[in-house]
């Protein structure tokens, strides 16, 4: 028996062969009827960890477990049928060692079908992605902002401002290109900063707060379509605000249940329509 992959799949290949072409759209998904929705639209998504906070509630990223995130990646995945689908290693599930990191990165492919991970940090990263990249691992690094770094940073912050951090943002950047990084997420740094990344790498850049010189860009889904509101960052525009059409279906199902407009004879099994339903 052959297993053959889907050929309509966007790889991580695919995207290398984007970089300086064709801009790459990607979204995030937590859920499989989210991941349908917008799969015939991007060419990338991404399953964050960001799910802590917009999902759970979370008031960062760091609660977020290695089993959280392969069950979030699973229903993306059964819902995804073109997106390249990658998915972030939560805090503590391979920092340790580039041991550690395969093992558990190998298990997130393994039973989500996946593409690639996401992983953040900087050259203490370096030795792990190339690790993970001789052993059949795709890996996307994340730098600039690295929420999973919060504590360290102290708070959501703008990194790379000034000329020194922008070479050595620079720098890292090409490191991670030679370690076998296919990709690079850029996040919450000066324009300047991911402008000058983005020329000087031959990998794809995606950005999110960074530059519109990136080779694509990363928004959270909830963040466009008006659906997470405890934080708006700058960088997130709102292309529909589907908040309050949803409290209105809500209030007008409620309002049926307790005027006994629904269900009507059309909702049920069995029922004839000329069939008088007493509410007594």
């Amino acid at each position: 028996m052959s297993i053959h992959m889907n050929q309509n799949r966007v790889t991580p290949v695919t995207l290398q062969k984007m970089k300086g072409k064709t801009p790459i759209v990607a979204l995030t998904a937590y859920e499989k009827p989210m991941a349908e929705l917008i799969d015939p639209h991007v060419d990338m998504i991404i399953v964050g960890d960001s799910v802590g906070m917009v999902v759970y509630g979370q008031d960062s990223t760091l609660g977020v477990t290695l089993e959280m995130m392969i069950n979030h990646g699973l229903a993306v995945t059964r819902g995804a049928a073109h997106a390249c689908v990658i998915i972030d290693m939560p805090f503590g599930s391979y920092q340790e060692s580039p041991q550690q990191a395969f093992r558990h990165a190998s298990q997130v492919l393994i039973r989500t079908g996946a593409q690639a991970v996401k992983l953040e940090g900087g050259a203490e990263m370096l030795d792990t992605t190339r690790f993970l990249t001789q052993r059949g691992i795709p890996v996307m690094p994340h730098i600039g902002l690295m929420p999973q770094h919060v504590n360290q940073l102290g708070g959501f912050k703008t990194q790379a401002r000034d000329t020194a951090a922008i070479g050595a943002l620079v720098s890292l950047a090409k490191d991670f290109e030679q370690a076998g990084a296919f990709s690079i997420l850029i996040e919450g740094t000066s324009e300047l900063a991911a402008r000058t990344v983005t020329a000087e790498v031959s990998i794809p850049v995606i950005g999110i707060g960074a530059s519109p010189a990136c080779d694509g860009q990363v928004l959270v889904t909830e963040d466009i379509l008006g659906l997470f509101s405890d934080y708006t960052p700058k960088f997130a525009k709102r292309y529909i605000d589907l908040g309050p059409l949803i409290t209105h279906a809500c209030a007008e199902y409620a309002r049926e249940v307790r005027t006994a407009e629904f269900p009507t004879a059309e909702h049920c099994f069995g029922l004839s329509p000329t069939t008088k339903v007493s509410t007594d």
